[in-house]
């Protein structure tokens, strides 16, 4: 889908949440890395996709009325074959009926696993007084935890983007800690400018997190993506 396309569902509809699909197909148009992520209606079509896709995979919920997908039971990982794929589909669908019962549910995606890295975060939240603001962290639940992040105004720089990465105190983690492999810090650096030129040029964002995005030697993938728009429903 295009972005005119995204936007206008989205209106259609009345809705600021963006699936993690729409969302995903937005940032990818942008030159901005994201894992393949595919739409299943059914639980035959997730088996399908999964088979072309390659195993292992991972279920999530896709529903503009569930921004928690794991809290509400939504998400499934490291599925290694038909049978796992299709009993995930089932309990992911009875999961959601029982805690969101009125949630709308448009299906779930199926993306294949991505191979682990050093999980960080780049996000977007529009501050009254500056404007879009440009946080980067450790992701996946330590940006929870320890709360080790930093921020920008956008647009920005690299320069500013290197000044982002370093001052966190995980930045160890990023250089390689104890054997682990180290990220490719000047990929990170291009890739937060990639997003605050993305937000830049997209003022009817409101949010958006890439959380994580698995950081590796070669490169950086966002494995999760949530945009929220400008406006009410």
């Amino acid at each position: 889908m295009t972005k005119a396309a995204i936007l206008d569902e989205a209106r259609k509809e009345k809705r600021t949440l963006l699936t993690e699909i729409e969302a995903k197909e937005w940032l990818k148009s942008a030159g901005i890395p994201v894992v393949d992520t595919r739409l299943a209606t059914s639980k035959t079509e997730a088996v399908e996709i999964a088979k072309k896709m390659g195993l292992p995979v991972a279920l999530k919920i896709v529903s503009p009325d569930i921004v928690h997908k794991s809290d509400a039971g939504g998400v499934k990982l490291n599925l290694m074959n038909a049978t796992q794929v299709a009993k995930a589909y089932s309990e992911i669908m009875a999961s959601i009926k029982k805690h969101n019962p009125q949630a709308k549910i448009v299906g779930v995606s199926v993306q294949k696993m991505a191979k682990q890295g050093v999980e960080v975060i780049i996000g977007m939240t529009k501050d009254a007084q500056f404007g879009p603001v440009i946080m980067f962290g450790l992701g996946g639940i330590l940006v929870e935890v320890l709360k080790d992040v930093s921020f920008r105004i956008v647009p920005l720089e690299k320069r500013d983007a290197a000044e982002m990465i370093t001052e966190i105190k995980g930045f160890p983690i990023l250089k390689g800690y104890r054997g682990q492999e180290p990220a490719n810090i000047p990929y990170l650096e291009d890739l937060i400018v990639k997003v605050s030129n993305f937000v830049d040029k997209n003022p009817e964002i409101k949010e958006l997190d890439l959380n994580p995005v698995f950081a590796y030697k070669d490169g950086a993938v966002a494995v999760d993506a949530r945009i929220i728009l400008e406006g009410g429903k």
